[in-house]
C-alpha cells in the first residue's frame, strides 16, 4: 500500500500495543514514522527495526507527552529527519483501574496529564508544524468513555474528555485544513493488558462476553482505521469518533 507515500507521521506512545501496531500500519502504507516513547527505548527501537526491515522509514524519539518541551522536541526531530509532518496519532495513554475509595490525587493528575493534557500539547505542535496543506490528527480514545464500567472512573473520564476535544478541535482547526477524528477501541490484547491480567479478571471477562464478534481485539485490528483516517480517502471526515471494538459498547 502506498496511500501515505511521502507523508510524515508521529505516533505517541508507540513502543508497544496499539501505538506500535498503528506505527507499523502507517509505515506499511508508505509514511515515514516517528515512534515516540516515554521510557521504553528498547521496545521503541524494536518497532523501528521491524519497520525498517520491511523497507519502511522510522526513527524512535523519546519524549513525555505531558511535558511541552518534550513534545516540541519530538516534532522538531521529526521535521529534521523526514520533513514536515502531516499526521499525528495521539495514542500515548495510561490507565489505572480501582474502586472510588482507592483513587488518589496523584493517580488522577497523572492520567489526566498524559491522556488529556498530552493530546492538547501534541495538537498544539501539530498546528504549528503541519503547514498550509493541513493534515490529520487521530486521537485514540476508548469505549470506556461511554460504557460506564465500575472501577474505571478516572480513566473513563479522560477518554470522555478526549472525545469532546476531538469534536471541539475539529471545528476550531477545520478552517486550517486539519482534520481531527478519534478511534474508540474495545477490549484489546496488548502488553499492558496482559501485564495487568485484565482479561483474567471478572471485569475483563465481562468485556469479552459483551463483544458481539466473540474475541478480544488486537493492535492489528486498530491500525487499518488509523491508516484510513490519515489518508486522503477520509478527506471529508472530521470530528468523528469511530468505534473499532468488535461491536462492543
Amino acid at each position: 500500500m502506498t496511500q501515505l507515500s511521502g507523508k510524515v507521521a508521529i505516533v505517541t506512545g508507540a513502543s508497544k500495543g496499539i501505538g506500535a501496531g498503528i506505527a507499523k500500519g502507517l509505515a506499511a502504507a508508505g509514511a515515514a514514522v516517528v515512534v515516540n516513547y516515554a521510557g521504553g527505548k528498547a521496545d521503541a527501537e524494536r518497532v523501528v527495526q521491524e519497520i525498517v526491515a520491511r523497507d519502511g522509514k522510522a526513527i524512535a524519539v523519546q519524549g513525555d507527552v505531558a511535558r511541552a518541551q518534550d513534545i516540541a522536541r519530538v516534532f522538531d526531530e521529526a521535521k529534521a529527519t523526514f520533513g514536515r509532518p502531516s499526521i499525528l496519532v495521539n495514542n500515548a495513554g495510561i490507565y489505572q483501574f480501582q474502586a472510588l475509595e482507592a483513587v488518589t490525587q496523584e493517580q488522577y493528575r497523572r492520567q489526566f496529564d498524559v491522556n488529556v493534557l498530552g493530546v492538547l500539547l501534541a495538537s498544539q505542535q501539530a498546528l504549528a508544524h503541519f503547514g498550509p496543506a493541513g493534515g490529520s490528527i487521530i486521537n485514540i480514545s476508548s469505549i470506556a468513555a461511554t460504557n460506564a464500567t465500575p472501577g474505571t472512573a478516572v480513566y473513563s473520564a479522560t477518554k470522555a474528555a478526549l472525545d469532546s476535544l476531538t469534536r471541539v478541535l475539529s471545528r476550531e482547526l477545520g478552517p486550517r485544513k486539519i482534520r481531527i477524528n478519534a478511534i474508540s477501541p474495545g477490549p484489546t490484547d496488548t502488553e499492558g493488558t496482559q501485564a495487568l491480567g485484565v482479561f483474567e479478571s471478572d471485569m475483563g471477562k465481562r468485556l469479552v462476553e459483551g463483544t458481539p464478534l466473540g474475541r478480544v481485539g488486537t493492535p492489528a485490528d486498530i491500525a487499518p482505521a488509523a491508516v484510513f483516517l490519515a489518508s486522503d480517502a477520509a478527506a471529508w471526515i472530521t470530528g468523528e469518533t469511530i468505534r473499532v471494538s468488535g461491536g462492543a459498547y
